[in-house]
């Protein structure tokens, strides 16, 4: 075996820590208002599409 072939799994255990860690300052939306915004949005174009 030689030495590039080791080392794989150890350089991407970084990225797992990485994409794992969770950004105390981040905004957090709860998904169900993403879906309820997305839907109003939604009924609103429907309404503008059937007044014009």
């Amino acid at each position: 075996m030689s030495s590039s072939d080791s080392g794989g799994l150890m350089s991407s255990a970084g990225l797992v820590r990485y994409f794992d860690a969770e950004d105390r300052n981040a905004i957090r939306i709860d998904p169900r208002t993403v879906i309820a915004f997305g839907a109003m949005f939604g009924f609103l174009v429907l309404v503008l599409r059937a007044t014009i």
